[in-house]
């Protein structure tokens, strides 16, 4: 059974880094693309950052572009997150999730799998 563990979370200052990861297990999780959701209170879910299978290609949220970094790391078979800058209004549940396609879509309903979140908070 294919499972994904997030990990990293915590509580920062603005202008902090975090990096999270994401542990992919399972026979049929590395054939797929990975993207990185994350849901405030009283949000809706929202993409964050995707990662294709192969070729390297990935894709982001107009408003984590060019402060975080999707990557995927094979000897350790995880994908990971890599936020820079953070501001007070990334502070949300981060969820890593694994998509039905080889190539990152940033909707969460082409996305079957998901781990079980990690707390991130940006204080002011």
């Amino acid at each position: 059974q294919v499972q994904l563990v997030e990990s990293g979370g915590g509580l920062v200052q603005a202008g902090d880094s975090l990096r999270l990861s994401c542990e992919v297990s399972g026979r049929t999780s590395s054939s797929y693309a990975m993207g990185w959701f994350r849901q405030a209170p009283g949000k809706e879910r929202e993409f964050v950052a995707g990662i294709s299978f192969s070729g390297g290609a990935s894709r982001y949220a107009d408003v984590v572009q060019d402060r975080f970094t999707i990557s995927r790391d094979i000897a350790k078979n995880a994908v990971v997150l890599q936020m820079n800058s953070l501001k007070p209004e990334d502070t949300a549940v981060y969820y890593c999730a694994q998509a039905r396609t080889t190539w990152a879509t940033p909707q969460s309903s082409e996305y079957d799998i998901w781990g079980q979140g990690t707390q991130v908070t940006v204080s002011s």
